[in-house]
């Protein structure tokens, strides 16, 4: 067992730079988003500065990530089933072992996130820890972030007890709610209540699409035998999550653009940062389900039968498209929807 161990962590370790290319395209959306959505601010008006003004989309860029990478990984004992115990005991270690460095990494970026954006919100104002707590006191997103690290901490907790399963994807999907209720979607409007509840449903799928594939891909890939168990499986609940994440962020973003004030809704799609933003994500998702279209359809089949294929190719791009989406959305946490280009 301690030699299966060695080979499968030695195989998993192959595939670490696609957590590292992943991490590359989550930048790269934000660099984009914040092209798109600079602001210069009127005279006499100060502004957060540099530091904050990126580092805090990045933060959130990297509580995605460690977000997306713990929930994941939390499914895989879903995904391999019984059929072949002793064969997914090598895989199911090391996803725990995995699984407490995201949470740890999730936690650590839901606390910088929470200094960052004391930060931005008190502009000139010394960050103390008295700061903090007013903030986390007075602003709901502030409040959102202590409970997701909250979270975070809880999944570290209950992956180190080796509770059941299910436990761990309970506790890691409740960390990620909390924040689309606060934001864009908190907009005080009679939309209020729709817009949130799209918003946690599009989070939720897009998590849980993207979670499981890079699941799949980093720890139980190499194996034909294991692959051919879990992929199916996981293919499953993408196909309800693709339909789930398309429609509830289209949803929840013509809502936002739908309350923009002074403009129509389909011209705000294309002459705000928000919009185009949204527009790019957009093309992201759908470049994204396009190619989980042809690994379902295309490349399932020959999986099953234990042959060769082309899958880590086809999924790693899959998984840089939602990267992308990924660092998009995550500069829209301080993107004034009325941002004209």
């Amino acid at each position: 067992m301690a030699t299966a161990q060695v080979a499968t962590t030695r195989r998993a370790r192959a595939r670490y730079p696609l957590l590292a290319g992943i991490g590359a395209a989550l930048v790269a959306g934000v660099l984009i988003g914040l092209i798109l959505t600079v602001v210069v601010a009127p005279p006499g008006v100060a502004e957060p500065g540099s530091v904050v003004m990126v580092g805090l989309p990045l933060a959130r860029a990297l509580l995605d990530l460690a977000a997306v990478t713990t929930v994941g990984v939390s499914l895989l004992p879903e995904l391999l089933g019984r059929d072949r115990p002793d064969r997914a005991r090598p895989v199911l270690a090391l996803g725990r072992s995995v699984t407490l460095a995201s949470s740890a990494i999730w936690f650590t970026a839901a606390v910088a996130s929470l200094v960052l954006e004391t930060a931005d919100l008190d502009v000139g104002q010394p960050l103390t820890l008295p700061a903090i707590s007013d903030h986390v006191r007075q602003v709901a997103s502030g409040q959102a972030l202590v409970f997701v690290a909250g979270a975070a901490l809880g999944v570290l907790v209950v992956t180190l007890l080796a509770v059941p399963a299910e436990l761990r994807i309970a506790v890691a999907l409740l960390g990620l709610l909390p924040l689309p209720a606060t934001g864009h979607a908190d907009s005080g409007t009679g939309w209020q209540d729709i817009d949130v509840i799209a918003t946690a449903l599009h989070v939720l799928g897009a998590v849980a699409w993207t979670g499981g594939l890079l699941a799949v891909i980093l720890l139980v890939a190499a194996d034909r035998t294991l692959l051919s168990l879990a992929l199916p499986r996981y293919s499953r609940i993408a196909t309800f999550c693709v339909f789930l994440t398309v429609a509830t962020g289209m949803a929840a973003g013509w809502m936002q653009l739908y309350q923009t004030p002074g403009v129509h809704w389909y011209i705000a799609l294309f002459t705000t940062g928000y919009g185009q933003i949204l527009l790019l994500k957009g093309v992201c998702l759908s470049a994204a389900a396009l190619l989980g279209a042809r690994t379902r359809f295309r490349l399932l089949p020959t999986i099953i039968a234990g042959k060769a294929t082309t899958v880590i190719t086809w999924a790693t791009a899959e998984l840089a498209f939602m990267g992308l989406a990924f660092g998009l959305a995550a500069v829209l946490v301080r993107a004034p929807v009325v941002t004209t280009s």
